[in-house]
């Protein structure tokens, strides 16, 4: 992703403000609402990236789409525009969350598995989580079936890759390089 980090310093200074005036969770809504909008609608981040549209134009637009958010909300909308980046509204919208989520003691790990989870399985992940984190952890669940089996776990920038894809290439790398003489 571009611009990630202007997004960042856009949703930390989101969520300061609300933790401020106590609107997380009203800003939090209003975030996920974004985010599925975006997910259901891939024209709208065309539309947002689009040079020849003017801002006002697109400030007119997302005010339409996204109406009934919170004051908060709609101040960032305005503020993305003035500055030229409203094409980061998606972005910042996924790293408040994730933000919000940290600051309230969770975290979400991702779980790429061959199949999708069993709860016996879920069990495992979750235990191998909870040795990785502190946190209070969920679970997303996203299926690969080019992993072959087992699970790799990703919880913000820790990664344990437990997949037979990753053993077996580790092994392939092992009897490569070792000479065996008989």
């Amino acid at each position: 992703m571009k611009n990630t980090r202007a997004a960042l310093r856009y949703a930390k200074a989101v969520l300061s403000t609300s933790l401020d005036g106590k609107k997380e969770s009203a800003v939090a809504k209003d975030m996920q609402t974004i985010r599925a909008t975006f997910a259901e609608n891939s024209d709208l981040l065309s539309f947002l990236e689009n040079p020849v549209i003017p801002n006002a134009t697109k400030q007119e637009t997302l005010t339409k789409v996204f109406s009934g958010l919170d004051v908060l909300s709609n101040q960032l909308i305005d503020l993305l525009t003035r500055n030229n980046r409203i094409d980061l509204l998606d972005q910042v919208a996924t790293a408040y969350l994730t933000l919000l989520e940290k600051h309230q003691g969770k975290e979400t790990a991702i779980v790429t598995t061959a199949v999708p989870l069993t709860p016996a399985l879920e069990k495992v992940v979750l235990a191998k989580a909870k040795e990785l984190s502190s946190a209070e952890i969920s679970l997303e669940n996203n299926v690969d079936p080019s992993i072959v089996g087992g699970f790799i776990l990703r919880i913000g920038d820790l990664q344990y890759n437990a997949s037979v894809a990753h053993q077996l290439d580790h092994l392939k790398r092992e009897l490569t390089q070792t000479n065996y003489s008989a």
